[in-house]
């Protein structure tokens, strides 16, 4: 069995037959052939069923799949890692959920600043997504506050960064309105269930985890939210608390800027409600340096 038994193997499992494997790779389709039946053989198992005109793998052949997949991954990362000549720029590719705080990120590739060696990608998108392009070796790193599920078989690291505190933030003018006295709230339960009840409320959308946090408190203190507005993304909480439209369900890292010059006001902090960050990394051979770099 060697590396081209393995690329025939594949190419007809993708194509479902002989003759489209054969013409893939622009080769007769007897030697096609020929070459599956010595990579049989040599596994002591079939590969393939006939299903009408279409190949189908059998079991055996699923798993010699799965593990021929596996050999190239493996193969494609070496020759990429090994042509990086000393002192060529190193690329760190990091993939964050789209909703996760951008000054969350920011603080994350810090390490990195200011180096002429590092390049760092950054791409957002959802969950499954990003997680598919970690196992293909597309990213290094996944950042989200979701956690993926683990179990035997899971490829998955799950490295816990941070977890912050959530936080009712609003503009200063809201806190006038409500009367607001600073600390005063966090020390009054009865103040903090009158705070919510009064005040028209931004909150993530239900599908978060923020959310479902949240509205475990208001079962707790029965108390029945005015929504002025749900978002999926911190960043659009973050401007509709600036443009004042209620009071937003937020951990004050996203706000930190306008926490820092006054453009709002932390109301109150949610009790036993938090944001925890996570970088989710997979088992490889060759490990970006980076990658330890920044999750130091």
């Amino acid at each position: 069995m060697n590396l081209h038994h393995l690329r025939l193997f594949r190419a007809v499992a993708r194509n479902g037959s002989l003759t489209g494997a054969a013409r893939a790779l622009n080769i007769s389709q007897s030697a096609v052939s020929t070459q599956i039946k010595t990579l049989e053989a040599s596994l002591g198992h079939e590969l393939f069923e006939r299903s009408g005109r279409s190949l189908k793998l059998t079991e055996a052949g699923r798993i010699a799949l799965d593990h021929a997949d596996e050999i190239f991954r493996t193969a494609e990362h070496l020759t990429a890692t090994l042509d990086r000549a000393e002192g060529q720029r190193r690329v760190l590719r990091i993939g964050a959920l789209a909703t996760l705080s951008r000054n969350f990120q920011m603080r994350f590739i810090a390490p990195l600043a200011g180096r002429d060696d590092v390049e760092v990608v950054l791409r957002s998108g959802t969950q499954p997504d990003l997680l598919r392009d970690l196992q293909s070796l597309s990213l290094d790193i996944v950042l989200t506050n979701l956690p993926p599920a683990r179990d035997a078989e899971s490829p998955y690291l799950i490295n816990r960064l941070d977890e912050q505190d959530v936080s009712l933030i609003g503009t200063p003018e809201r806190a006038k309105e409500v009367g607001l006295v600073e600390g005063k709230t966090n020390d009054d339960p009865k103040a903090l269930e009158r705070l919510i009840a009064a005040s028209p409320l931004v909150l993530p959308t239900p599908e978060t985890a923020l959310r479902a946090g949240f509205d475990a408190l208001l079962n707790r203190i029965g108390v029945v939210p005015r929504i002025a507005a749900e978002a999926d993304d911190m960043a659009m909480i973050r401007l509709l608390a600036r443009a004042d439209l209620g009071l937003a369900v937020i951990p004050p890292i996203v706000v930190r800027d306008e926490l820092a010059t006054g453009a709002l006001t932390e109301f109150a902090k949610l009790p036993d409600i938090s944001e925890v960050f996570y970088a989710v990394t997979i088992k490889r051979r060759f490990t970006n340096p980076l990658v330890q770099t920044v999750l130091a």
